[in-house]
């Protein structure tokens, strides 16, 4: 800083004055600081959209692949049978309820992915699992791989195929829950789980002790029955 003096009408007055170049100012850098600020404050902001659209990006394609279809099917006796299922195709899990009569509830999961069927039957302290077969595949994929599985599907009581099928709980063959697989664990976490395998019959020396009835979109209904085998 170079101080200039001027003379002002017969006197001196000193005054502050430059070599030339420009003022000298406290907010001469204003403007660079304010663009940094800004950038910055854009820069954050562009990273928290991206986040929450990778966050909803995740979720929303779950949520979606949720699909329920209820089923109305007359039974043997012309009563409606209550039932759904609920479609997950980016897991590749089917579920269905099967309410009873007195409005109790079994839960059938098809792990198509783990190649699993587990029963949660009603009145049971247990669920029981066995290996899918080619027809378990049939039975499910027409709703597993519909692009938009339709919200209610009606079958007919005299097109309708029934069978039975018998499964053999082998008592000696408990499963630890903590080794399954999460659907599974979620569905069975306060039960004990057993492994079943189809057989012919329990024969007459054998008494069935629970059935669940399962109906699919191809006019198939299948009475699942369970019996323990001998030790």
């Amino acid at each position: 800083m170079v101080r200039c003096w001027k003379r002002s009408e017969n006197r001196l007055e000193e005054e502050e004055c430059t070599d030339g170049g420009p003022e000298a100012s406290p907010w001469s850098h204003f403007p660079h600081k304010a663009f940094w600020v800004g950038l910055s404050a854009s820069l954050l902001l562009v990273i928290l959209a991206l986040g929450l659209m990778g966050h909803f990006g995740r979720s929303q394609p779950h949520s979606q692949s949720l699909q329920t279809v209820r089923f109305t099917v007359p039974d043997q006796i012309g009563a409606l049978i209550n039932q759904s299922a609920v479609v997950d195709q980016q897991n590749e899990l089917v579920t269905f309820s099967v309410t009873s009569p007195i409005n109790r509830t079994s839960t059938v999961l098809f792990d198509i992915k783990h190649s699993l069927i587990c029963y949660k039957p009603i009145d049971q302290e247990s669920c029981f699992l066995r290996k899918m077969e080619e027809s378990d595949y049939a039975n499910v994929n027409s709703l597993l791989h519909e692009s938009t599985p339709k919200s209610q599907v009606q079958l007919s009581g005299n097109e309708t195929l029934r069978q039975m099928e018998f499964l053999g709980v082998l008592a000696a063959s408990q499963v630890n829950v903590s080794s399954l697989e999460e659907p599974l664990q979620a569905l069975c976490q306060d039960r004990s789980v057993h492994w079943t395998r189809r057989t012919e019959g329990p024969g007459k020396q054998r008494l069935v002790y629970f059935c669940i009835d399962i109906c699919f979109p191809s006019n198939i209904c299948v009475s699942v029955c369970f019996y323990y085998l001998p030790e």
